[in-house]
């Protein structure tokens, strides 16, 4: 597998499992009183994370990104949503 289409897998499962942490682990938490679901999903995503960043940082070094691609990168995986919309413009570079 190139390791571009890693990434985009990658940053997937990154972004899938922030948005289950943020809106299913902690209401689990902080309104029905279940820790577990953070302790558990929390750990799956913080492994997820920093395997985006471990594979980011090839990848930018691999396909020659700029800084300021790299760091939107970065910025991506801090917001709901933001992988995901950050692999749209990956899907062209992936076809090259």
């Amino acid at each position: 597998m190139k390791l571009l289409q890693f990434f985009r897998k990658v940053a997937f499962a990154e972004g899938l499992s922030y948005l289950v942490l943020l809106f299913l682990a902690m209401p689990l938490k902080y309104i029905w009183d279940i820790p577990q679901a953070v302790r558990v999903v929390g750990m799956i995503h913080g492994v997820l994370f920093i395997l985006y960043i471990w594979i980011l940082i090839r990848v930018w070094i691999n396909r020659k990104w700029k800084f300021s691609r790299a760091t939107i990168a970065v910025i991506a995986s801090l917001l709901p949503f933001g992988t995901m919309m950050f692999d749209s413009t990956l899907k062209h570079e992936s076809l090259e």
